[in-house]
């Protein structure tokens, strides 16, 4: 029996207040995430993404340097890859890897449309639409 449900939420930390009022934007306006929760004051500002399936959560106390670390990306499920991509394209951020048709050779084979962004904080986005 696993002690773990699920994945809750992944974090993301702004290195100023500007960066996180991008970031913000992105989320809630770009990708249409609905905001669950608002906490603090401008230099201590926090909130919380619903993606459906898990939480986004940002932080506005982040340092003035970024740095990669461990993680390599997070996956946002999608219905629509391609329409993901358009957005964030129109919004002016970076593609990493465009729309594609792939499947992961696991046994079943399981088929995929993924693409990739880096939003706001730097951070690559995977949107994953299973097939």
């Amino acid at each position: 029996m696993s002690l773990i449900k699920g994945i809750h939420h992944a974090a993301l930390k702004c290195a100023n207040l500007e960066k996180f009022q991008e970031t913000v934007h992105f989320y809630r306006d770009v990708l249409g995430l609905p905001v669950l929760r608002r906490w603090g004051n401008e230099e201590k500002a926090g909130i919380m993404f619903d993606t459906g399936d898990g939480l986004i959560e940002i932080f506005a106390s982040g340092s003035a340097s970024c740095t990669t670390g461990s993680v390599n990306h997070f996956a946002l499920a999608t219905d629509d890859t391609d329409a993901c991509i358009a957005a964030v394209r129109q919004a002016g951020y970076t593609i990493a890897v465009e729309p594609k048709d792939i499947t992961i050779a696991s046994q079943p084979p399981f088929p995929a449309r993924i693409a990739f962004a880096i939003g706001p904080c730097g951070e690559e986005i995977e949107f994953f639409q299973e097939k």
